[in-house]
């Protein structure tokens, strides 16, 4: 049977089912929100297997909802977050390949980049996506009336969340780039420097692993005030939209001010970032789509790029060649030459 259009009912059908899964995936981010919050996947791990009534101890509260929080981890055992299996008598649950990842007390742990991700301040700037296609401007600015790093800069407890959140995602990618980058890293002679570098944990963690490096973390003031001291690493605070500290190397991940600031002959600029169009397949490549949205959402000069898009802003910036190194994350490495 046909629709009056033509078009064969299960099309429109199997169309009909995924409009409805994009309509409650926002209760997929939300879940595995609250999943950190009341720290299931600690509770699970202290158990190593847990049935209900053992998360619902490990709760910080007086009165659970058991329906609620039985309902809760159904959901989440669909979305495949974690294992169930038969218990004496009652189901058992226990950690997977994903949970692990939400655990609260390890360095390798996406927890706070999804309390900072899905933070009500952060998710607000989605509901002017509209807006700023029909006016211009970033979404977040016109959802809070100033720039994000703005906004950071003098409200403290989101700027917090949103420090911890950073630091979590570079652990991840610091453990990539370290065990896929060695010879790039063992082939650079003098200072390094990471533009943006938030709170020094990239810098640290190379410099670390790289002792002959010597590492310089550029971020702006009210991100440099609440870096921590680390061995080997300078904390540098200023504007990198207007300078850039002179160095041998700059690692980094946004893209400004480079060229000038690196020997010609010598000097290169590392960047770690999203390459859009990248060959073959990896677990990561849908992600890299919806990641493009969300820095359009938050950041007024924020976009990820294609590789040829890369080649082009590279060439405008002054550099005449680049690698583009795939390593086992999200983002690739970017070596770029003066």
């Amino acid at each position: 049977m046909n629709t009056q259009s033509g078009i064969d009912d299960n099309t429109m059908l199997i169309g009909q089912a995924q409009i409805w899964r994009y309509l409650y995936g926002a209760f997929d981010a939300l879940a595995i929100r609250s999943c950190i919050e009341l720290h299931i996947a600690d509770i699970i791990s202290n158990h190593k297997r847990a049935t209900l009534s053992d998360i619902a101890t490990g709760i910080d509260s007086p009165s659970i909802n058991l329906d609620g929080l039985e309902r809760l981890m159904k959901f989440l055992v669909h979305r495949k977050v974690f294992d169930e299996e038969d218990g004496e008598g009652e189901r058992v649950y226990s950690l997977n390949d994903c949970s692990k990842w939400l655990l609260c007390n390890t360095k390798m742990s996406l927890a706070p980049f999804v309390m900072m991700f899905t933070n009500p301040i952060m998710a607000l700037p989605a509901y002017a996506v509209t807006r700023s296609v029909k006016e211009g401007g970033a979404a977040f600015k016109l959802a809070h009336e100033e720039e994000l790093f703005d906004f950071l800069s003098h409200n403290s407890d989101i700027n917090t969340v949103y420090n911890e959140g950073m630091e979590s995602a570079t652990n991840i990618m610091m453990d990539a780039i370290i065990s896929s980058y060695k010879n790039g890293f063992l082939e650079l002679k003098g200072s390094l420097v990471d533009v943006g570098g938030g709170t020094g944990v990239a810098i640290s963690e190379i410099v670390k692993a790289y002792p002959h490096l010597k590492g310089i973390n550029f971020d702006l003031p009210h991100v440099i005030s609440t870096a921590p001291t680390y061995d080997g690493v300078t904390h540098v605070a200023g504007d990198m939209f207007e300078a850039i500290p002179p160095a041998d190397t700059i690692f980094m991940k946004i893209l400004k001010n480079c060229q000038k600031a690196v020997p010609k002959e010598t000097g290169k600029v590392i960047m770690v970032e999203i390459v859009k169009d990248q060959k073959g397949d990896d677990p990561f490549k849908d992600i890299r789509v919806s990641f493009d949205l969300a820095m359009f959402t938050l950041v007024s000069s924020g976009r990820e790029r294609t590789e040829g898009e890369w080649e082009k802003l590279l060439s405008d910036c002054g550099f005449c060649r680049y690698n583009i190194i795939k390593i086992p994350a999200l983002f690739s490495v970017i070596e770029a030459f003066p």
